[in-house]
């Protein structure tokens, strides 16, 4: 076979087109005993070896890129953080900050990565550029009191998107722990206050076991402050929080927040208009204006990316205090897509395309 190519290399001249460098092998190889099957791999890799690819599949192969997101998400981080980037604790001061830390999980759940085994395995292929790379068992015992800073630091980014908002819509999401079988033999919950329950969906049309996810969204659609209650508490008694954080505003509800009494406590105490849609054939009914009906479906999108992409509904820990960092880790990474978004001049909402 080499004697053949080096044969064909000498008689060959020097040819442009494929199509010629083709046609001269059949002229030349007339003469010469080969068989078919060597001189048909030899004529199809003389041509395959002119030919040139252009625009490859995985030319946006940087928005997959672990190592970029990371540093893309530390960024935004340390704009609102503290310079060094660590909370002051007693004991050494680690290499691996813990701004680096919050970036790692925000990463973790922007990437869908629930494990985070697997996130420090995908990490080893960027060692030379993260020499100071800490071990799981840290990056756990760290998770557990960045909590309060991620919280912080996910307010700021929501005020830095929506301003200061004075029209809200408010909903809830249920946060299953177990299925209902397994609820007897469910140990969570023991270790806090906040014990779990069964409660109902309404638009899923099924019971659950877990906890109750409120929620104040902006017109803009931005997540401002959530709570976790229990799955049986009544949506009601949300706002008897809201109250003490918000004054002189507005917020829309679905049929669940239909109460006079809370309505007129709202506004004589707070400010706070409480707009609900009631049915049709109520006294009380009018038609809603057209911009918060969208609102409302803007809630509803915003739910499902955060069980789409962030997994809301995947459940493996095992104590209570991690169910709570696990969601606040979800809704701060879904508030930083946002604000990727929004410092490129796009829509918000369209969290899938925020790396790219």
């Amino acid at each position: 076979m080499k004697n053949i190519q080096d044969t064909i290399t000498i008689m060959l001249p020097a040819y442009n087109s494929e199509k010629t460098i083709a046609a001269c092998i059949d002229n030349q190889l007339t003469g010469l005993e080969v068989d078919k099957l060597v001189y048909k791999k030899l004529r199809i890799s003389m041509i395959l070896n002119n030919l040139k690819a252009n625009n490859l599949l995985n030319w946006n192969y940087h928005m997959h890129d672990l190592y970029a997101i990371f540093v893309k998400i530390l960024e935004i981080c340390k704009d609102f953080f503290n310079e060094k980037g660590n909370i002051s604790r007693v004991g050494l001061v680690r290499k691996f900050s813990v701004i680096e830390v919050m970036a790692l999980s925000f990463t973790a759940e922007i990437l869908s990565i629930d494990r985070e085994n697997f996130l420090l395995y995908k990490l080893e292929y960027f060692w030379s550029k993260i020499s100071n790379l800490i071990s799981c068992r840290q990056f756990n015992d760290s998770n557990k009191y960045v909590s309060t800073s991620a919280v912080s630091i996910r307010k700021q980014v929501a005020m830095r998107i929506g301003g200061k908002e004075n029209y809200f819509c408010i909903d809830f999401k249920p946060v299953e722990v177990c299925r209902w079988v397994g609820s007897k033999r469910c140990k969570m919950g023991t270790d806090s206050k906040t014990l779990l329950d069964f409660g109902y969906c309404a638009s899923q049309g099924k019971y659950y076991y877990g906890y109750k996810l409120h929620t104040l969204w902006g017109l803009s659609g931005t997540v401002y402050p959530y709570y976790l209650t229990k799955a049986s508490a009544h949506n009601i008694h949300y706002l008897q929080d809201v109250k003490y954080e918000y004054q002189d505003c507005s917020i829309f509800g679905d049929r669940v927040y239909i109460s006079k009494e809370e309505q007129l406590d709202l506004f004589k105490t707070a400010s706070i208009r409480l707009e609900v849609s009631y049915r049709i054939n109520k006294k009380d009914w009018k038609p809603q204006f057209i911009s918060f009906v969208k609102a409302r479906k803007r809630i509803e999108t915003g739910f499902s990316q955060l069980a789409d992409q962030f997994m809301m509904i995947r459940n493996y820990v095992k104590q209570t205090d991690g169910l709570f960092a696990r969601v606040i880790r979800k809704i701060t990474g879904f508030t930083f897509l946002q604000y990727i978004n929004f410092i490129h001049n796009r829509s918000i909402g369209r969290i899938k395309f925020a790396l790219i």
